[in-house]
């Protein structure tokens, strides 16, 4: 039976629709941005030329467009848009779902795609429920997510579909939108006088941090409070306590930077502290530490600090860097970190930001090298695959060392271990002797010309001139602890 106030009704709920979802695209041509996946040749793109459209899961901030996007690909397709909400949804909605799109398909050929936002959430009686009519082709999914799909959706389910990552969009992008909505005369703000200054379309930009539909908020909240304060003031002017009818279009309205700032709050940072954001941020600060840029380290800590982060999360990351990617090319650098690590403990925020910043632009500027980095993960992949390498008898502790004729091994002549500082040869104050205190011919730390580092270079140089020759002088002259196996018995 047909409603005959259907129409009305759906009229009445337009009228409460937001500017962002009046300005919603209404085909793929009007989308701005995601050029990444959706630009000429693009797998995206290719798969919609194709029209083979496969489960999806589109992830990204939020307001980058995955519901819009979604819907656009229905449009595209031609298939019937079921949106549902992952963490409401239940299994007796599926199924009806599923019995829906088989019907649709079997009656009319039509496809049925079911989007689910926070997907996420999906639970594995939910997944179980779906997943074989998926696989079937009786409908397609198309999950959108804030989260990382590789981390937070079921396995079973990412398997079986496209990842497609959303960026936000950029100022440019923004600005394009707003004006869109500024000049369009059916779901806009196309009908009215209004000016919106280049610098209000900035600070929004800027502080949308490339979410459109905040972007949009923004524009419709200044729009709607210039209306109502030219209303009051036209009130006031003609002494009436109501507008009259058809003035208000009459009247400019202006939104300059001054309104556009009073639109829209200080832009907060998206971040999650167990998510993408947060392992991406520090790692964006430990790359601008070790690539010496002071300017950009400050800023990763600015962003994470404002977020919310943990100072001593950075602090512990920075005693790693110290080590890793300072070295002994600055040795000042990993007591510097120690000392900021502990006054953060001590001191805490908000004075803490200083002490993380001074230790940030001291190692950004220290000479680097990671020379003692590249030795222990030389040494752990020769512990880990090579041949294990015995302790020397002159080097075990004596109380291990095996008796043999009533004497124990380390005391027979040429077993002996040589006491470094009697063995009567020096290199710049370090005792040098020649005995082998590996076993085998290797070589794993090597300092490099930078800093502190090109001292200790020279010196091991020097030293290893020094016991080679010990070493040689002491096979000449008869059977003694000191030689060397070849790297190759590794």
């Amino acid at each position: 039976m047909n409603d005959l106030w259907a129409g009305r009704r759906e009229a009445a709920r337009r009228t409460a629709e937001p500017l962002a979802v009046r300005m919603r695209p209404r085909s793929l041509e009007q989308l701005v941005g995601q050029t990444h996946i959706l630009g000429e040749g693009k797998l995206l793109r290719r798969m919609l030329d194709a029209g083979v459209i496969t489960s999806l899961i589109l992830h990204g901030p939020p307001g980058t467009g995955k519901t819009t996007l979604a819907g656009l690909i229905a449009h595209h397709t031609k298939r019937k848009f079921e949106h549902e909400n992952a963490a409401g949804v239940g299994v007796k909605r599926i199924r009806e779902i599923v019995d829906e799109a088989t019907r649709r398909l079997e009656l009319e050929g039509k496809r049925t795609i079911l989007f689910l936002d926070e997907i996420h959430r999906f639970t594995r009686s939910q997944q179980d429920v779906l997943l074989a009519d998926v696989e079937r082709g009786i409908i397609t999914l198309i999950g959108a997510t804030t989260e990382n799909p590789l981390f937070s959706c079921n396995s079973a389910l990412v398997s079986r579909s496209t990842l497609f990552r959303l960026e936000p969009l950029t100022e440019g992008e923004i600005v394009e939108v707003l004006r869109r909505a500024i000049a369009d005369t059916e779901h806009g703000y196309g009908d009215l006088h209004l000016e919106v200054t280049d610098e209000a379309l900035r600070v929004w930009a800027v502080k949308s941090d490339g979410d459109a539909r905040r972007a949009l908020n923004a524009l419709e909240v200044a729009v709607l409070s210039q209306k109502q304060g030219s209303r009051d003031q036209g009130n006031k002017a003609s002494g009436l306590g109501a507008s009259v009818p058809g003035s208000l279009d009459a009247s400019l309205l202006v939104i300059d930077k001054a309104t556009a700032e009073d639109s829209i709050q200080q832009k907060a940072a998206v971040y999650d502290g167990t998510g993408d954001e947060h392992y991406d941020s520090i790692s964006a600060m430990i790359k601008s530490v070790r690539g010496s840029d002071p300017d950009a380290a400050v800023y990763w800590i600015a962003r994470m600090l404002e977020a919310g982060e943990d100072p001593r999360f950075i602090a512990r990351r920075l005693a790693i860097l110290a080590s890793e990617d300072i070295g002994n090319a600055d040795p000042h650098g990993i007591v510097m970190a120690q000392a900021a690590w502990m006054m953060v403990e001590r001191i805490g925020m908000p004075e803490a930001r200083i002490t993380l910043s001074q230790c940030a632009t001291y190692l950004a500027l220290a000479p680097k090298s990671n020379a003692a980095y590249l030795a222990i993960d030389a040494a752990l992949r020769d512990v880990r695959e090579g041949r294990t390498v015995a302790v020397p008898l002159y080097l075990r502790d004596s109380n291990s060392s095996p008796i043999d004729e009533g004497v124990r091994m380390r005391d027979r002549e040429g077993e002996r271990y040589q006491y470094s500082h009697g063995a009567g040869h020096r290199v710049d104050g370090l005792p040098v002797s020649g005995q082998d205190y590996l076993g085998v011919k290797t070589r794993y730390y090597e300092p490099i010309e930078a800093g502190a580092e090109a001292l200790m270079a020279a010196r091991l140089a020097k030293v290893r001139e020094l016991r080679d020759r010990l070493i040689r002088d002491s096979l000449k002259a008869g059977p003694a602890g000191g030689g060397s196996a070849d790297i190759g018995g590794l």
